[in-house]
């Protein structure tokens, strides 16, 4: 299994970005799929998520701000990012549950004042 993550960059306090994570390697459907994300000297933590009965949980930080999407049983995760600040500045990681637990390759995000 292989999640590929693509989107990252850097943008100015305000804007918006969209990642995009694909999952591979699989004929089965991820039972939930969703991103987390790292800051130099904290711990990883949940942003998103999104079972494949369309269920999503959103860390506090990020409600009405960010919105998770997945096209059904497809094993593909957007994370619409807006009205971004430099505390959302982080590594993002994509995250896939079936039975075992994968991860991405992380993509940098970087939010400028």
């Amino acid at each position: 299994v292989q999640l590929q993550a693509s989107g990252g960059g850097t943008v100015q306090a305000g804007g918006s970005l969209r990642l995009t994570c694909e999952g591979s390697g699989t004929l089965f459907s991820f039972d939930a799929m969703g991103w987390y994300r790292q800051a130099p000297g904290k711990e990883r933590e949940l942003v998103a998520d999104i079972s494949v009965r369309g269920g999503t949980n959103y860390a506090a930080s990020v409600k009405g701000r960010f919105t998770i999407s997945r096209d059904g049983g497809k094993n593909i995760v957007d994370l619409h990012m807006n009205s971004l600040k430099p505390e959302d500045t982080a590594t993002y990681f994509c995250n896939a549950r079936y039975d075992n637990t994968f991860w991405g390759q992380g993509t940098l995000v970087t939010v400028s004042s």
